[in-house]
């Protein structure tokens, strides 16, 4: 494995001069959408309270939470002005896709956070189909919990909705976690608790579904409906249930999977899952969109109401979805063998890692607000934690040593999940985002073939923000 070195990478604007800090000269003229980011509220709470001053994104009009949802074909280009109307600097990610590093919006790595009044062009093919999801990615513990999200869906390239076997139509739904006072206002003087980053993070006590507590969501009787899940929480876990819709998991992280039956459905924050589901004929029938908040005491965070005209029930076996053939498959024969090993926390903790340069004690670390580390180096933006050479398939084998679980994300690739010593993850599958459970060993593969450098965190954003962040370089 390469070893850090001790030279900083990054650390001011001049050393940013070689990556984006500015748009591309291609850019100026283009007739680009505006993405703004400004101040606004919603209605988070349930009817009754009062509208929560929050964050949010606009295309046009007002900002709603979530964002709008883009849309684009695979093969299309998202093209966006972001326009900075809110009191801090940020970016935006887009979250899962596979594009040009300048694009990937993870300041301060690929760019420079776009300050107040300022924008940022945002310019870039999205290649392949699926579920995804933008947000911001700086004081991202902050930004996201504000409300700064948004759903990114890519279609399919070939005919899938409408198609024997396949839905008649789709629903988005982005689960979202909140934490609020009495009077439906964020709690705001808790973004650097480092308690809530020694455990399972900033955890909220509002979930919403498209931005509202317990929404209706209707059915028609005998309808097949594709469901597009995106967990856009800054910390939680969702354990879902759809009982009597009869789930059927169709893909992860945008990416295909064989059809399979699903009792529940796990999201690790920023995972997606698209399942389809078939409503019963029975046009008085409802049932909830169920969610175990981590205690086994299911709690309702939708309904779904079986009304209006039925349809003719699709047949028993679902179409699966379209394949990529975009991504390359790994090559196991030689692989460049990494490792990442996950260490910190609550009731375990850690002897020592590396901080700005400096070995610090558990103690030491935790009074800088590092309470994570990766590899012995908590928050170790200052060199790459590997190399690897375009083309090459990297063999990364991630341990958790800690007592929670975490939700790595890999910028800018795809890999698949080979071996895994815990119950969260298939083999085979292929994600973005890969949720590891205490002491368990995990093992993907990636073609690097996307050049640049690419950061690699834990998506528990206060895990990320107090020590799990670092970076990989493909060149």
């Amino acid at each position: 494995m390469t070893q850090p070195s001790r030279r900083t990478f990054l650390t001011g604007t001049a050393s940013l001069a070689g990556v984006a800090l500015l748009p591309k000269a291609l850019f100026a003229g283009a007739d680009l959408s505006v993405l703004r980011a400004a101040e606004s509220t919603a209605q988070l709470a349930p009817a009754g309270y009062p509208r929560t001053p929050v964050w949010t994104y606009a295309t046009e009009g007002a900002g709603t939470v979530p964002g709008p949802e883009i849309r684009v074909a695979a093969g299309s280009r998202v093209q966006h002005r972001l326009v900075n109307d809110l009191p801090q600097p940020t970016a935006v990610h887009w979250h899962g896709i596979r594009i040009e590093n300048a694009m990937d919006g993870a300041a301060p790595l690929t760019q420079a956070p776009v300050p107040p009044g300022q924008s940022f062009d945002y310019d870039f093919v999205a290649p392949d189909p699926g579920t995804y999801w933008y947000h911001a990615h700086n004081r991202s513990t902050e930004q996201v919990a504000r409300g700064l999200a948004g759903p990114l869906i890519v279609e399919d390239r070939e005919p899938w909705l409408g198609e024997p076997g396949a839905a008649s139509r789709e629903l988005t739904l982005v689960l979202d976690d909140w934490l609020l006072d009495a009077d439906a206002t964020i709690v705001e003087d808790r973004w650097d608790d480092l308690h809530a980053a020694a455990h399972g993070g900033r955890m909220g006590n509002t979930v919403t579904v498209n931005g509202n507590a317990n929404p209706e969501l209707t059915l028609r009787p005998g309808e097949r409906v594709r469901l597009r899940l995106i967990n856009t929480a800054t910390a939680r876990i969702m354990q879902l249930d759809l009982p009597g819709l009869s789930p059927r998991l169709i893909a992860l992280d945008g990416h295909p999977v064989p059809p399979r039956a699903m009792e529940t459905i796990l999201l690790g924050p920023a995972q997606r899952a698209d399942v389809v589901i078939d409503a019963p004929l029975d046009p008085d029938w409802q049932t909830t969109l169920l969610l175990d908040p981590g205690n086994d005491e299911w709690v309702n965070i939708a309904t779904f109401a079986v009304s209006g005209e039925s349809l003719t029930p699709a047949k028993a076996d679902v179409r699966p979805l379209p394949a990529w053939r975009t991504l390359p498959a790994p090559v196991l024969t030689n692989p460049q063998r990494e490792t990442l090993l996950m260490e910190g926390g609550a009731m375990r903790g850690m002897r020592e890692a590396v901080y700005r340069g400096e070995t610090m004690d558990f103690r030491e670390l935790a009074s800088n607000g590092m309470v994570w580390a990766f590899n012995g180096f908590a928050h170790g933006m200052d060199a790459p934690m590997f190399r690897a050479a375009v083309g090459r398939t990297v063999h990364l084998e991630m341990t958790n040593r800690s007592m929670f679980p975490h939700a790595i994300h890999l910028h800018g690739h795809h890999f698949e999940v080979l071996r895994r010593s815990g119950a969260f993850n298939m083999p085979g599958d292929v994600r973005d985002t890969v949720l590891i459970g205490a002491d368990e060993t995990l093992e993907i593969a990636f073609v690097a073939d996307n050049p640049g450098v690419w950061m690699l965190h834990c998506h528990m954003l206060s895990h990320q923000a107090s020590g799990m962040m670092g970076w990989f370089e493909v060149a």
